[in-house]
C-alpha cells in the first residue's frame, strides 16, 4: 500500500491487524478504496473492495466469491485515528454492521455485540453513541435510494481498473 498504512481494530473478537496485503486503489481527503483477499479464509466471501468514508465514519464493502459472484455489500461503522507523520490509519470497528444483498434485502447486524461491549466496558458510552448516529445516517440514505451514491465510488474503481470481481 505504497507508504499508507491501515490497521483494522475489533473490539470482539480483541485484535488489531495491520491490513499489509490490501491493494491501495484510490485516495483523497474524503475516502480510501482498497482491494483486498480474506485474512481469514471463509466457506463463501473470497475478495472484494473497500471504501473507507473518513467523514461518515462508514466503511462499505463489495464482497465476492470465489467466482467473483456479488455476494452482498457490507456496511461497517467505525472510528479512525490518523497519523500524519507516519502515514497511518487505525479504523475501529463501531461493531454495528449494515448488510445489503443483491436482492436489495437490508439487514442491520451486531447490535447485541455493541450491547455486549458496552456492558464488558470494552466501548465508552460516547462510541456506543456515535456508532447509533452513524448507523442512523447510514441507513437514512440506504432507505432513501441514495446508497448507489456510495456504491458507485467502488464501481468507478472497478471500471478504472477493469478487475469488476
Amino acid at each position: 500500500m505504497e507508504t499508507l498504512k491501515i490497521y483494522r481494530k475489533r473490539l470482539i473478537p480483541e485484535e488489531c491487524i495491520l491490513l499489509k496485503d490490501d491493494i491501495l486503489l484510490y485516495r483523497d481527503e474524503h475516502v480510501i478504496i482498497t482491494k483486498w483477499v480474506t485474512l481469514h479464509p471463509k466457506k463463501d466471501l473470497d475478495h472484494g473492495l473497500s471504501c473507507y468514508f473518513l467523514e461518515h465514519g462508514v466503511k462499505v464493502s463489495k464482497f465476492y466469491d470465489r467466482e467473483g459472484k456479488l455476494l452482498s455489500w457490507y456496511c461497517d461503522i467505525v472510528s479512525y485515528t490518523y497519523d500524519k507523520e507516519s502515514d497511518t490509519y487505525v479504523f475501529t470497528d463501531l461493531l454495528a454492521d449494515v448488510i445489503i444483498y443483491p436482492d436489495g434485502f437490508v439487514k442491520v447486524v451486531d447490535l447485541d455485540e455493541l450491547a455486549d461491549a458496552r456492558e464488558q466496558g470494552m466501548i465508552s458510552k460516547d462510541m456506543i453513541l456515535t456508532s447509533l448516529r452513524q448507523l442512523n445516517a447510514l441507513l437514512t440514505i440506504i432507505y432513501k435510494g441514495d446508497f448507489c451514491r456510495l456504491q458507485k465510488y467502488i464501481e468507478d474503481q472497478e471500471e478504472k481498473s477493469g478487475q469488476a470481481p
